[in-house]
């Protein structure tokens, strides 16, 4: 589909700036700069809403643009005009495009369907329709990306940082270049959902696991071996279930990432107790295992089926968890931040539960930060 798109913008407009062909991802450290503390934004995804009486279309990106430095197509085969296909006012987070742009811009009709036509039931908050359910590519080929250079760096939540007494450990082989063995337990979101190497699409970037495992090996050139335990629709109690082979795999440190389908309806006390007693399993057998427990993202706040406010007290349970050998990965809170200054479409990667290649990138970024020192 993707090239089926690029071939409908180089018929209907010759101006674009084409690539020879999509762009494919390639592993650079500069991928994984936090992106709260860089100068420069590589990449971050925005979707255009259209304006239906005037057909212009804005989005806003996270932090104030001092300099637009590339627009592209998710792809990376489109690289769009400045000041023909988007425009721009110096220090303000919005992007306009006009009707006539080559831009992919899109109605907010398109961004739902009627009720119960789809596979899943994503019920709209306002009761008209459901969200539209993208299960595969859908939300990333109609997601721009935008790179650029702050004007200005606010960001108020509080970040993960590098603190080797955390996960002492780990930081201790990796600094030794020793191999390193991680598992992954978790979801959806950590089985690769929706980025578009998963979707098989360009640029076919990995999912945050395997972008970790590529950056850790890179940065401390050692052997980082990754196990991935993660199943789609899965949570806690099931987590339970699968400490044997987590085990087995005799693992140095374990991810846990569970939270979004527990949402649905389990408390934050019994969300808690599930993650300590799969911690206290896992010691059992190898005491000196270490831990990083990853605070979910955002579900869409559209959707009825999720019980949001349950999120931060997810958080918050892992928090309280936290001691040397555990750390906490907190995306809810990262995720919340973004969320004020974005929209939902903007950041998912199917409409509702999973993030997009720019929201794998974030997780990959929040996990590194815990584990190198980047000063």
């Amino acid at each position: 589909m993707l090239a089926g798109l690029a071939a409908i913008a180089i018929a209907t407009f010759p101006a674009a700036a084409l690539a020879e062909e999509p762009l494919r991802w390639q592993y650079s450290p500069d991928q994984f700069q936090p992106f709260w503390q860089a100068d420069v934004v590589q990449r971050e995804s925005v979707l255009f809403v259209r304006d239906p009486q005037t057909g212009e279309a804005r989005a806003s990106v996270l932090f104030p643009i001092r300099e637009i430095l590339s627009v592209q197509d998710a792809s990376g085969a489109v690289t769009y005009e400045p000041g023909v296909d988007y425009q721009h006012t110096a220090g303000s987070r919005e992007i306009v495009v006009p009707a006539k742009s080559q831009v992919v811009t899109k109605a907010a009709a398109d961004l739902r369907r009627p009720a119960n036509s789809q596979r899943h039931r994503l019920t709209h908050r306002d009761g008209k329709g459901e969200i539209l359910f993208g299960g595969k590519l859908e939300y990333h080929q109609m997601q721009t990306w935008i790179t650029y250079s702050k004007a200005s760096n606010d960001w108020p939540v509080a970040m993960p940082s590098f603190d080797a007494s955390a996960l002492p450990n780990t930081i201790a082989r990796l600094q030794q270049g020793r191999p390193l063995s991680i598992v992954l337990l978790g979801d959806s979101i950590s089985t690769g959902c929706n980025a578009s190497a998963w979707g098989g699409g360009a640029p076919f970037q990995p999912a945050y696991q395997d972008l970790l495992k590529q950056h850790l090996a890179a940065h401390y050139k050692s052997s980082v071996e990754l196990t991935n335990l993660a199943v789609g629709g899965t949570s806690t109690p099931w987590g339970l279930t699968q400490m044997p082979k987590v085990v087995e795999a005799k693992p140095d440190l374990i991810l846990l990432a569970f939270g979004m389908n527990d949402s649905a309806g389990r408390s934050a006390e019994e969300y808690g107790e599930n993650i300590s007693r799969m911690i206290a399993t896992a010691r059992e057998s190898l005491p000196d295992v270490e831990f990083i427990l990853i605070a979910p993202m955002l579900g869409n706040r559209d959707w009825t089926t999720l019980k949001h406010d349950v999120f931060p007290q997810y958080r918050d349970q892992l928090a309280s968890l936290c001691e040397p050998g555990i750390a906490l990965a907190d995306m809810t809170s990262v995720w919340h931040e973004m969320l004020e200054r974005k929209q939902d479409h903007d950041l998912t990667g199917n409409g509702v539960n999973h993030p997009n290649d720019f929201g794998h990138r974030v997780y990959a970024q929040v996990l590194s930060a815990l584990l190198i020192d980047e000063r």
